[in-house]
């Protein structure tokens, strides 16, 4: 499957953006989707997960109550509403997916994601 993420740019503090990928190639609702961000000189890591039923959810700590996933099985898209942007959501986002035959999967580990999109920036302003 090949994704292609979009709605990155610069915001300012409390701002609010949403990132979307798109997914082509393979059936997306064969894929758990995940969110992930690096910041700079900072390693990869987890954002948040949708299962490929949409059921369950997990968010990062430092995330949580702010941010939310979402997925359109019939757009073949995954979507991350950001609200009350900080500067430390400063990164490059990106999606992947994780093929997976459980309705119910998710994963925080990047090692279980075969499929990553190329990354869009997000810049937070204080």
């Amino acid at each position: 499957v090949q994704l292609v993420e979009s709605g990155g740019g610069l915001v300012q503090t409390g701002d609010s953006l949403t990132l979307s990928c798109a997914a082509s190639g393979r059936t997306f609702s064969d894929y758990a989707m995940g969110w992930f961000r690096q910041a700079p000189g900072k390693e990869r890591e987890f954002v948040t997960v949708i299962s490929r039923n949409g059921r369950t959810i997990y968010y990062s700590s430092a995330v949580k109550g702010r941010f939310t996933i979402s997925r359109d099985n019939a757009k073949n898209t995954v979507y991350l509403q950001m609200n009350s942007l900080k500067p430390e959501d400063t990164a490059v986002y990106y999606c992947a997916a994780a093929r997976n035959p459980f309705g119910d999967f998710v994963s925080t580990n990047t090692n279980v994601y075969g499929h990553w999109g190329q990354g869009t920036q997000v810049t937070v302003s204080s």
